[in-house]
């Protein structure tokens, strides 16, 4: 027998013990002795106006010698005009202008999340209109070094900067409650959202054919109604990592929200608050973490990529932690940017004139889209020992998302972790890798012990309540949704809320009409699989060197 090395996921780490500086012993003790030549404290008397007299005299004191050294450390801003910006304009001598500041990037660069490529094309220019959509509030005060900062720009000799709307007219968009069905929503984004907008969050990788199988393959799938049952009230609240939820549905973790509506990622929140849905929040949020939690009305999960600068994920899961968020997920999908050529084509953005004669940003090999310019600081080197490195710094519930076949979904299990994502990253990531319809009717078919030892989330090409449904009969706890939901955004908060209230109603509808009122009595009795069950591996097969067997 090959031994099985489980890590201890299982086990809980305990909740580290809040450290507490010891004030009192310093104010409330008493003074074994007095000081030389004084009275002992039991001849001493209080005297009322001595005292108001040193404490202003002594406030007073303070007060100037604050103001003075303040005066003295902080020196007057360096008025940077843009002709001396432009000088700064290679690799080694890089400086940046960031709505009214200008940054010296020079060594930040080698260091960026999002690799050097994208700084390197907007050095010696303003990168405003860049960089402002895709990223979070605050970013620079959390991520940059002060010194980086070089003072700053003298608006006055600042060009025009581009106009790049983030959505369309108004008048192009459809009207909100002509919106009845969430596939109506699809052709609504493409008219309200940016092109580079669209570019990044409706495509897919290569070929696109996982993005369009991922819808297809629900439809693949027939139900067996019962009849003459009493449907008259039916209940579709459940939990989601021990989250109470309303709907047996979550919004999936996207990035780059504010690309969508400039609500953000606190609109999707303010949304599954009013709703109440669980939210999972991406590590490539637009917005803070801060600014999305103090919008939630509703539980919230985080999704973690790990950074290839491991202490930077660290203090990312100890902030999820003190915030209260509820659990965290790990991708384990996206080893490498998948390669989405309609967001590589679209470089619109990225190439914007910022005013420099001529001046477009130069491209490299592998294409300037979103994807990969968000995506370059994941750690490839993630391996399964990790998942061990990740309970060390947090005790919440861990799951792993990206699971895309039945063999890593046994692992996980046999690991202990609470919750199994099945995924394919919407079709984004390797393109021909199964819909995670496909993944879950492998775990049902082969190994079904697995619904017994964690929780089954699933996500993919999800449009419709029926959709939910046959996924919670073969098993599934909770339902992702993504691209729909930043569709909605397009509209706002109220566009959301819409979306969600039309899934709501879409699995009410369902659940009566095939005869359940609750969402334990759904199971596979209630499906006929059998155009997908062929395309379903019948055994379980592990190559010669994952040196592993579940």
């Amino acid at each position: 027998m090959l031994a099985r090395a489980r890590l201890c996921l299982a086990s809980r780490v305990q909740r580290p013990a809040v450290s507490t500086v010891r004030l009192s012993s310093r104010f409330n003790s008493t003074a074994s002795s007095s000081s030389p030549g004084s009275s002992s404290s039991s001849s001493w008397s209080f005297n009322p106006h001595r005292a108001i007299l040193g404490g202003l005299t002594l406030g007073a004191i303070l007060y100037a010698t604050l103001a003075q050294e303040t005066q003295l450390d902080a020196p007057k801003e360096r008025l940077i005009t843009y002709a001396e910006v432009q000088k700064h304009n290679s690799q080694d001598d890089c400086w940046v202008v960031i709505g009214d500041k200008v940054y010296d990037l020079t060594k930040f660069a080698h260091i960026h999340p999002g690799g050097s490529t994208p700084i390197h094309k907007v050095a010696g220019r303003d990168a405003t209109v860049i960089f402002t959509p895709i990223h979070s509030p605050g970013i620079i005060e959390d991520r940059l070094d002060p010194s980086a900062l070089v003072g700053s720009i003298d608006l006055a000799t600042l060009p025009p900067r581009p106009v790049i709307p983030e959505t369309r007219s108004d008048d192009d968009q459809i009207p909100l409650d002509e919106i009845i069905g969430l596939p109506d929503l699809h052709e609504a984004a493409k008219r309200n959202m940016s092109s580079k907008a669209w570019s990044y969050i409706s495509s897919g990788a290569t070929d696109e054919h996982s993005l369009d199988l991922n819808r297809r393959a629900w439809n693949w799938i027939l139900f067996r109604p019962r009849v003459l049952v009493d449907v008259g009230e039916v209940d579709t609240r459940t939990s989601i990592m021990g989250c109470e939820t309303s709907l047996p549905i979550f919004i999936a973790p996207t990035g780059m929200s504010k690309l969508a509506g400039i609500e953000g990622e606190p609109g999707l929140a303010a949304a599954a608050g009013e709703c109440d849905i669980v939210q999972m929040i991406s590590t490539n949020a637009s917005a803070s973490l801060e600014a999305t939690v103090n919008a939630a009305g509703a539980p919230q999960i985080m999704q973690l990529y790990v950074n290839k600068q491991r202490s930077n994920s660290e203090a990312l899961l100890h902030k999820v932690t003190s915030l209260g968020l509820k659990g965290v997920v790990v991708t384990v999908d996206c080893a490498s940017p998948g390669k989405r050529e309609a967001d590589e084509r679209n470089r619109a953005t990225v190439e914007a004139s910022s005013g420099l004669a001529g001046g477009v940003a130069g491209r490299d090999k592998k294409g300037g889209g979103v994807g990969r310019t968000t995506g370059a600081y994941i750690d490839p080197r993630l391996k399964w020992e990790d998942l061990a490195w990740i309970r060390q710094h947090t005790f919440l519930p861990i799951g792993v998302k990206g699971i895309q076949c039945v063999e890593d979904a046994v692992r996980c299990a046999d690991m202990g972790v609470d919750a199994i994502y099945l995924s394919n990253h919407g079709g984004r990531a390797l393109d021909t890798s199964p819909p995670a319809l496909f993944t879950l009717l492998e775990l049902r078919r082969l190994r079904p012990d697995v619904f017994d030892r964690c929780e089954v989330y699933i996500d993919g090409g999800v449009r419709r309540g029926t959709d939910v449904v046959k996924a919670l009969c073969l098993g599934a706890r909770g339902v992702g949704m993504g691209r729909p939901f930043l569709y909605a955004l397009t509209y706002g908060q109220e566009g959301v809320v819409h979306a969600i209230d039309i899934m709501r109603d879409e699995i009410e509808v369902t659940m009566k009409l095939l005869g359940v009122t609750r969402l334990d009595q759904l199971g596979p009795h209630l499906l006929n699989t059998k155009v997908l069950d062929q395309m379903v591996i019948d055994k379980l097969d592990y190559g010669p060197k994952e040196g592993y067997v579940g």
